[in-house]
């Protein structure tokens, strides 16, 4: 069995507070934030064994609060979706889960109610998250570790900032071997008994975690077109690896064909890793093309989005943008622009572009897009806006409030990609645009069947529904 200090010093590991166990402590805490999932969870697999080597029993602690910005009914209904499947996963592996929420959310008060001897984190980029990690780190008088669990490649092994796909893929290449192999999912030696007098909220799904939460912006409704769950997951992950991965190549870059994985709303909550989908996707009965072409997006540009806001403070604002796309965008901050929609135009898709239109109401009742509709989509709004700051705020509003994927660093990185340049190189000099890359509607027709898709968006109700695994 590893020593603590074997255990703590991985490289997907960060030691926030350092120091022995408490000699005095009865068990170990997992404070569950990022993911969400009990089944090939580095994190959690870290607390178990840590768990298992002082021979105490493991806890996981999930105390949702309604503060995170951007947050709504829509994105706490799927995460709430996901907790009883998490919950009992866990219990079969002899961990515990205590369930809290705002205003009961103290990690430190939960820790010296069950006696904790160290805590056990999982890592987040994200600006909010990051600063309370650090935060729970000064506070806390037990050791705190984060673990690095919801990539592939430990992001500080990376060391920096990388500029595009071609400069991170090599350095996440040489990589793969050593991380991406299959998760042991170890039980817990002791299991955990809740202590007599504990207060925990019903994990089986029958409490509405959001009830009195008064601040909490209710007026985006909850999508049926995705269920929140590990469970969930792993039937799209089935779906796709034996009904659609096959012809990914073919197909993924048409937004009116299912030909996508789906994935990214639980690959945001963690309720699913990239291990798992990446493990399931090699392990396929699919051509290598295939197979490569969705790696590159699971792993390449994803990693490269995580890496982005890792490490770049700006990740949400226009600043962001590399020097070139700086200068090029102030050039032409002036240019006259062929419509001006206002804020509230665009945000209910009443725009003189159907096509754009068609991908707004995806956004708004499908809580989703295909993701070269969210470049279409961005790319529009710097169009359309008064200036490039302004055009890029506006898009990130909207991102963080209808996708159920948004407040995440693959959306970050996107409308930086489409607006802002980043990861992409000067193109050929046009108004507004300078030498961004732009993106016209015709061209869009030629890429696809875009009638087809505009009428696919055309009924709400229909949006909302999850797709059939047969197919839309």
């Amino acid at each position: 069995m590893p020593s603590l200090e074997q255990l703590s010093s991985g490289p997907r590991v960060t030691v926030r507070r350092s120091g022995a166990p408490d000699p005095k402590g009865r068990c170990v805490v997992y404070w569950m934030q990022r993911a969400q999932r009990a089944l090939d969870n580095p994190a959690l697999d870290l607390a178990v064994e840590q768990a298992n080597a002082l021979n105490q029993p493991l806890v996981v602690f999930f105390a949702p609060v309604p503060f995170y910005p951007g947050a709504n009914l829509r994105h706490y209904a799927f995460l709430a979706q996901g907790i009883p499947d998490t919950s009992e996963r866990a219990r079969k592996r002899g961990i515990g889960f205590v369930l809290r929420r705002h205003p009961e959310h103290s990690l430190l008060r939960f820790c010296e109610e069950v006696k904790a001897s160290l805590v056990i984190g999982d890592e987040n980029p994200m600006r909010e998250p990051s600063h309370w990690r650090k935060t729970a780190a000064k506070r806390l008088r037990l050791p705190l570790w984060t673990v690095d669990a919801d990539v592939i490649v430990p992001s500080r092994l990376l060391e920096k900032e990388q500029y595009a796909a071609q400069t991170i893929r090599p350095r996440l290449r040489q990589r793969l071997e050593q991380f991406l192999t299959p998760p042991h999912n170890p039980k817990a030696k002791v299991e955990w008994e809740k202590p007599r007098g504990l207060h925990a909220l019903p994990d089986d799904g029958s409490f509405d975690i959001t009830e009195d939460w008064k601040g909490l912006d209710r007026s985006v409704q909850p999508v049926d077109s995705f269920r929140g769950g590990t469970s969930e997951a792993l039937k799209l992950l089935h779906h796709f690896v034996t009904q659609k991965l096959a012809h990914y190549s073919g197909r993924h870059g048409n937004p009116e064909v299912d030909g996508t994985s789906r994935l990214s709303p639980y690959l945001h909550f963690g309720q699913i890793g990239p291990h798992t989908v990446a493990l399931a996707v090699e392990q396929a009965k699919a051509p290598r093309k295939a197979k490569d072409d969705f790696l590159d997006q699971l792993i390449t540009w994803r990693e490269l989005s995580v890496n982005f806001v890792h490490f770049n403070p700006l990740y949400d604002s226009i600043a962001s943008a590399p020097d070139w796309a700086q200068r090029t965008l102030s050039n032409h901050a002036r240019d006259r622009r062929p419509v001006a929609y206002s804020p509230q135009q665009l945000e209910q898709a009443e725009t003189g572009d159907e096509l754009w239109n068609a991908a707004q109401r995806q956004m708004l009742h499908a809580g989703w897009m295909h993701n070269y509709m969210r470049m279409y989509w961005a790319k529009k709004i710097l169009e359309w806006s008064v200036s490039p700051a302004g055009a890029y705020q506006m898009a990130v509003y909207l991102n963080d409030k209808y996708f159920l994927d948004g407040r995440d660093p693959d959306g970050y990185a996107g409308i930086a990609w489409a607006i802002a340049g980043k990861f992409d190189r000067p193109w050929f000099e046009r108004p507004i645009f300078g030498t961004i890359r732009y993106i016209s509607g015709n061209a869009a027709r030629k890429k696809f069947n875009a009638d087809k898709y505009i009428e696919q968006m055309r009924d709400p109700a229909g949006l909302r529904r999850r797709p059939e695994m047969s197919g839309r």
